[in-house]
């Protein structure tokens, strides 16, 4: 070896060093989906610590404390989800390993989305913390809770300084580690503000480099059209030149079919203008929120649920009532998820119940509102599949659940909060091939990534955190109905969180390696 020219030394001798690595965790043979959206490839991947050390044809020789035979399987990034409801359980200790979402292949989440959440997160982080979470935080600031907060669900605009407080609250929450902005315009309050009030609360997010993302004013023809919500969320990301987000994007009704097209060609004219528009969307042809949101008038939820009780014999609200209804193809195109006072209702159509009572279903409306209070929660089948599809083909658009992590067996929630990401690849990729598997694994992990700023995140290769998916192709599937919802997904054979494994041979272990990401944390962003 003498003889050898020093260049040779060098190679022999980095040959040798790498065939003698030890790793902490060593995945043999799988097809790496890198989370790029290029097509697979063989490779192995190796972990040390809470980090992928090495990524490729890893020597024979190489040991490791525990080796994965993952020949048959894919290895991919964990998901990302954009838009997920998880708080409530990440808030509660026994919860807070999120199990609906590990069997998804879920690894982060991106929590107080809808413009909701406290206003005070450093509280909410220290519980979270305490709780030891089942996947990574990356938490956001609320508009919603802002205005709440400063001036109750009063429909007027806010004074001076009631606007200032607003913009202390929202600056507060970017100091204490918020990710940026999230709105609910088509909520009580926010839905009372002017464009100009959001932006000069995103314009505070911006300041940090943070991100806005809304739940748009209308996703139909409540009151700007589908098309005009859009165009608010490119007008917000135009003001403040940072990242804007229409999350979970659809339109909804029999009179929405086909807004699609004039939403993706202005998101289109808006990147090409340079601004970073960008979406999110679940798989499903149904959403889920209140038969409150999606019924009452929206000049009748001023002053909030109690001031909403007291005009249910308005008959102008009852008139706006039937509208709505009609707006989303009618009374069997509801089902109530959660019903405590009367059990027998939940999973029930809407038109089912008022059958049993005898009575026009908006009639039952009124009595669902008076008897419960006004929270009835309700899934609504009438997002439309062909914007559905032509949303999901494109490069600026992730998957999101929208979904929570329910209470096993508690009501009948939307089947989103066990199998979105499962439910996309089974029935977008395998059964209807609109999709490849290489854009399904993208558009939840690396796009994710690179749209909020994570760092290091949403990607397999070298320096890069462990959380990683390997799951078989042949077996993934959701197995939650909207009759049935509560059954965890399948095909997910190991995942990993930070390095440390969450499921194992398909059976869930309830660690709790997650960590909070606070945005100025140089580890967790990269803005």
């Amino acid at each position: 070896m003498k003889c050898l020219p020093v260049f040779l030394l060098f190679l022999v001798s980095s040959l040798e060093s790498l065939s003698a690595q030890t790793y902490d965790l060593l995945i043999r043979g799988g097809r790496l989906l890198d989370g790029t959206g290029t097509p697979w490839r063989y490779a192995d991947v190796a972990i040390k610590g809470d980090r992928i050390v090495a990524v490729g044809r890893i020597p024979a020789t190489a040991t490791a404390a525990r080796t994965l035979d993952a020949t048959g399987l894919y290895v991919a990034p964990g998901y990302i989800d954009p838009h997920s409801h998880a708080t409530d359980a990440l808030m509660v200790a026994s919860r807070a390993g999120v199990r609906a979402l590990a069997h998804q292949g879920i690894t982060t989440a991106v929590i107080n989305h809808d413009g909701g959440g406290p206003t005070d997160l450093p509280r909410q982080f220290a519980t979270l913390v305490e709780n030891q979470p089942g996947v990574n935080i990356v938490p956001l600031i609320g508009h919603n809770s802002v205005r709440i907060e400063t001036m109750a669900y009063d429909e007027r605009d806010p004074t001076r300084d009631e606007l200032e407080t607003m913009r202390r609250i929202v600056r507060a929450g970017m100091e204490a580690g918020s990710w940026g902005l999230s709105d609910g315009l088509f909520y009580q309050p926010a839905n009372h503000s002017k464009t100009s009030e959001v932006i000069a609360l995103a314009q505070v997010a911006a300041e940090f480099n943070g991100l806005y993302t809304a739940h748009v004013r209308d996703d139909a023809d409540y009151n700007v059209g589908a098309v005009g919500a859009v165009d608010e969320v490119i007008e917000v990301a135009r003001a403040t030149g940072k990242t804007a987000i229409v999350t979970h994007i659809k339109t909804m009704g029999p009179r929405a079919v086909g807004m699609s097209k004039q939403m993706i060609e202005n998101i289109e004219k808006a990147r090409a203008e340079g601004l970073e528009v960008w979406s999110d969307q679940h798989p499903y042809l149904a959403s889920s929120s209140s038969l409150m949101a999606y019924l009452v008038p929206q000049w009748a939820q001023d002053g909030g649920p109690t001031a909403i009780l007291g005009r249910l014999n308005d008959p102008e609200m009852i008139t706006g009532v039937e509208a709505n209804l009609r707006r989303r193809g009618g009374a069997e195109h509801i089902q109530l998820t959660q019903y405590p006072k009367n059990p027998a209702f939940e999973g029930r159509r809407l038109l089912d119940i008022a059958k049993e009572r005898n009575e026009d279903p908006t009639d039952t409306v009124m009595f669902l509102f008076k008897d419960s209070g006004g929270r009835v929660p309700v899934v609504s089948f009438t997002i439309n599949e062909y914007d559905s599809d032509a949303f999901m083909k494109q490069a600026w658009n992730m998957t999101d659940t929208d979904g929570g992590a329910p209470v096993f067996g508690e009501g009948v929630p939307h089947p989103r909060t066990y199998g979105a990401f499962p439910y996309k690849i089974a029935r977008n990729v395998i059964e209807r091939k609109i999709i490849t598997l290489e854009h399904a694994i993208y558009t939840g992990t690396g796009l994710t990534a690179s749209v909020h700023g994570l760092r290091d995140r949403g990607f397999v290769r070298e320096g890069a955190y462990a959380d990683l998916q390997v799951f078989d192709l042949a077996k993934i599937k959701d197995t939650a109905t909207f009759e049935r919802p509560h059954s965890y997904a399948e095909g997910i054979v190991h995942l990993f969180v930070n390095g440390v494994p969450t499921i194992t041979d398909g059976k869930f272990l309830d660690a709790r390696p997650g960590r909070l990401l606070r945005r100025q944390d140089p580890a967790a962003s990269t803005r």
